[in-house]
């Protein structure tokens, strides 16, 4: 009884990215990412099935208009000192 429900529930998430991914693929994607503006038709079809798992975020992001994705918010970006974006461990270099 769970596993048909789970399937079916399964199936209508799919069919609802896969009504969304294709028009993200063709217009939603350059408006997000400026680095797929110039993607070529290839590009856009490997985007299709991730698309359609993750179709609930990316529509957040492109009826906000977010242009550059969430900076990560980690306990190492935490602790680092504000400013430094590299730096390499003590030791790294062999003398």
């Amino acid at each position: 009884m769970i596993a048909p429900a789970f399937l079916l529930l399964l199936g209508a998430y799919l069919a609802c990215g896969l009504v969304f991914a294709i028009p993200f693929a063709l217009i939603g994607v350059k408006k997000i990412d400026p680095h797929a503006a110039h993607g070529s038709w290839e590009f856009r079809l490997l985007v299709i099935p991730g698309t359609m798992a993750f179709w609930p975020l990316l529509l957040r992001r492109w009826v906000t208009g977010l242009k550059e994705p969430p900076e990560e918010c980690n306990a190492h970006r935490r602790l680092a000192p504000a400013g430094v974006s590299h730096r390499e461990p003590q030791g790294a270099h062999p003398k």
